[in-house]
């Protein structure tokens, strides 16, 4: 499957096919310096192989988990591409998950003001989500993706075959993004994971019906002025939740607790036996009065005010102002 993303001045594909990272070096422009930045819990043998495809090729890997995304990263990656001599004519591909993603994509949007970067994600949370779409960042004084910049790839991979290689929390945890998106815009996704008796036999569908409907609104908007906002849905207390937990949540564990946040009451009977089937979390004991003070500094938040994306109804979502101090009287 093939999907041309088109956004603003750029335009790129999106490759969906089971062994295509095995064609890394047909399908990417691997002949410069290549730096793959990877991260300890992704298989080494995945590295090799756009190694192997590239004219000189270099391997950065940094720890699995969020507390990676941070500036000292960021900062040995720019280091890193310094003493080696990259110059504009070369690139970064990122090879593993969001984090992965995010902090590579980052570092080449601002390396030079900018080199090529291509995105290889290898979780499931980033091939239905964060592979597409250009948003790059680090977290920051305890704050999720704070500083950071819109900067598309040049090309993305997605082989649903890393998928084998991933720990089944991390498979529950990606597919509450592509639940996210189903929620807000389709339906009947929602009721193909709902009713899945094979989830491992869905999943590639499940990737390419995700894609196409993160391709289409960010197309429509890429710079998250309106429509986009809407993949924000369960964010807002989901980042919170996780900037609260400190590690002890995946993210997508966080964005299922969010979502029931700002569901109705009919959604959330929909919704809670969905996370339950997929072992997702879907409460926390978390006072809401304790995720304020994160949610003040939400890229969302402006004053007293918050941007939500609430979803009255499956397949639909509306975008609504809160005041803060009233999530706490409402969702406590």
């Amino acid at each position: 499957m093939e999907l041309d993303v088109k956004t603003g001045n750029s335009s790129y594909k999106v490759l969906v096919e089971k062994g295509i990272l095995d064609c890394a070096g047909s399908e990417l422009n691997l002949e410069r310096k290549v730096l793959v930045v990877t991260d300890d819990g992704v298989p080494s043998s995945y590295a090799e192989k756009i190694m192997k495809a590239s004219k000189e090729g270099y391997i950065y890997v940094i720890p699995q988990g969020e507390e990676s995304k941070n500036i000292a990263n960021l900062t040995d990656i720019l280091s890193f591409l310094v003493d080696r001599d990259f110059s504009r004519k070369d690139c970064v591909v990122a090879l593993g998950g969001g984090v992965v993603g995010d902090l590579s994509g980052f570092a080449a949007s601002i390396y030079m003001r900018g080199i090529d970067f291509y995105n290889v994600p290898t979780t499931l949370l980033s091939e239905v989500d964060s592979s597409i779409g250009g948003k790059t960042a680090v977290d920051f004084k305890g704050l999720k993706n704070i500083v950071g910049s819109f900067y598309p790839p040049k090309e993305v991979l997605i082989d649903p075959l890393t998928l084998k290689t991933l720990p089944e929390r991390q498979i529950r945890a990606g597919l509450a993004e592509a639940i996210k998106m189903a929620l807000c815009f389709d339906q009947d996704l929602f009721e193909r994971i709902r009713d899945s008796k094979n989830l491992e036999g869905d999943i590639e569908d499940i990737i390419v019906s995700s894609l196409k409907i993160k391709k289409s609104v960010v197309e429509q908007d890429e710079k998250e002025k309106g429509l986009r906002k809407a993949l924000n849905f369960g964010h807002t207390f989901g980042h919170a939740i996780e900037a609260h937990e400190k590690g002890k949540l995946l993210h997508g564990e966080c964005v299922a607790i969010g979502m029931m946040y700002c569901a109705s009451k009919e959604v959330k009977d929909e919704l809670r036996p969905v996370l339950q089937k997929y072992g997702l979390p879907y409460e926390t004991d978390i006072p809401t009065s304790e995720l304020i003070p994160y949610i003040l500094h939400d890229k969302k938040a402006s004053g007293d005010m918050v941007s939500l994306v609430e979803v009255q109804k499956i397949g639909t979502f509306e975008i609504v102002q809160a005041k803060i101090q009233d999530l706490i009287e409402k969702r406590a």
